[in-house]
């Protein structure tokens, strides 16, 4: 069923030409177009850079092939293999599986990581909380949907609506709120992280499975 779909993606220096499947190469579906559904995700993560550029784009989602990664510690790991915490070395049948996650996927759906989410995550990664931990906090915490297009098929179906630069004092106000924000995962972890201390398994304990 095609549908369009409001989204936003917020640039460090503004896109020049064509969108493209370009990012990082450690993000957390792979690299990509990045796009979300809420305001302040993207707002957040450029408000510290003095080129800032944020878009409203629709993205018309007929003939494109999309996954959605539930939010669960599939979707963790799934991350974690996206950012080279789970390397073909050290898990080579989970590297297999989200390799293949990749076959003839034009989008990637899911929960983003945002300012407190990698609180938790890294947490996880580095064998300080348990799965059942993570998941808990997954649940509690407010996470945006994202859209990653991961092929140039994707990019082509996304429409710039509006441009907008940054003001001074947006970024100013953005940056606090970036700042609460991460202040708010790390309390939230900790109170989790006490709870759940003894139940679940750890990062390297999956891995080894």
């Amino acid at each position: 069923m095609s549908e369009k779909i409001k989204l936003f993606h917020g640039s460090k220096s503004g896109i020049n030409g064509n969108i493209k499947p370009v990012s990082r190469s450690f993000c957390d579906f792979g690299q990509g177009f990045y796009m979300g559904t809420e305001e302040e995700q993207p707002l957040t993560l450029i408000c510290n850079f003095p080129d800032a550029t944020f878009y409203t784009l629709e993205l018309e989602t007929e003939c494109l092939n999309i996954k959605e990664i539930p939010l669960d510690i599939d979707w963790a790991l799934f991350v974690a293999f996206n950012r080279g915490r789970l390397t073909e070395n050290i898990a080579p049948s989970l590297y297999k599986k989200y390799e293949l996650y990749k076959n003839n996927i034009d989008i990637f759906k899911g929960f983003i990581a945002n300012d407190r989410m990698f609180v938790v995550l890294d947490r996880f990664f580095d064998g300080q909380i348990t799965d059942i931990a993570l998941v808990e906090s997954l649940s509690a915490l407010k996470l945006g949907i994202q859209y990653v297009a991961v092929t140039q098929k994707a990019c082509d179906a996304i429409k710039i609506l509006k441009t907008e630069k940054l003001s001074t004092e947006a970024k100013k106000f953005l940056s606090i709120k970036s700042e609460e924000n991460r202040k708010t995962g790390i309390s939230l972890a900790d109170e989790i992280c006490k709870k759940y201390r003894r139940e679940g398994k750890y990062f390297d304990e999956l891995i080894a499975e």
